[in-house]
């Protein structure tokens, strides 16, 4: 007899397996931010093929090296901010959004198209104490942050007219990136930049902080 192929949906919830198979863990270059991550004993790829997502790799699971330099940017410059406004656009695991909430924004949007994604952004938003509402990837806010938006060229394509919308109506939009192929840079300014991991290795990569120009 032929093996049986799992139904999607079989198994744990995603927060409940997230919760319990992915462990809660400090950041090493963030250590006061702490987000669930996978390992090798995780079982993340089973579990996706247990919900039909074969296709979709887990973005939102590992912190990535735009957003991971966004993070240090707000510990740094907590001025831009505090007191303000802010939209995380394409939050994945909501490491950025969370950074601006501890910074001292007083409102955190998150855009994040995966539901999975969103189910985790939710779960390390409430481990780290913070509030971060989902939103439309149009919603206003004062500050836009988006870590990791240019991966390659059909996401770019599609990312860019959104961001430079937003720079339009006024807001101050910042983008991290480790320095991709896709990055506009003829619409950037680089105002800062990291050394820091990207999608859990060890290893550093240098990842600059951008602002768009309107």
């Amino acid at each position: 007899m032929g093996g049986c192929v799992p139904a999607a949906g079989i198994g744990p919830s995603p927060a409940d397996f997230i919760r319990t198979r992915l462990p809660l863990v400090p950041l090493s270059f963030r250590p006061d931010i702490a987000l669930h991550q996978p390992t090798p004993k995780s079982g993340l790829i089973a579990f996706l093929a247990s919900q039909g997502r074969t296709d979709d790799p887990p973005f939102w699971a590992y912190a990535w090296a735009g957003g991971a330099a966004l993070a240090l940017y707000l510990r740094d410059h907590q001025e831009i901010v505090d007191g303000r406004s802010v939209l995380d656009f394409g939050a994945g695991s909501g490491l950025v959004g969370i950074a601006a909430a501890k910074a001292g924004a007083t409102k955190v949007l998150s855009f994040e198209p995966d539901p999975l994604g969103q189910t985790a952004l939710a779960l390390n938003a409430d481990a780290n104490g913070v509030r971060i509402t989902s939103a439309n990837a149009d919603a206003a806010a004062d500050i836009v942050l988006a870590g990791d938006v240019f991966y390659d060229a059909d996401v770019a394509a599609r990312t860019l007219p959104t961001l430079a919308a937003h720079a339009a109506r006024g807001a101050t939009v910042l983008i991290g990136d480790p320095f991709r192929r896709d990055l506009p840079r003829d619409r950037i300014e680089q105002i800062g930049a990291y050394d820091v991991p990207d999608m859990g290795s060890a290893a550093l990569v240098r990842a600059g902080i951008f602002a768009l120009r309107p």
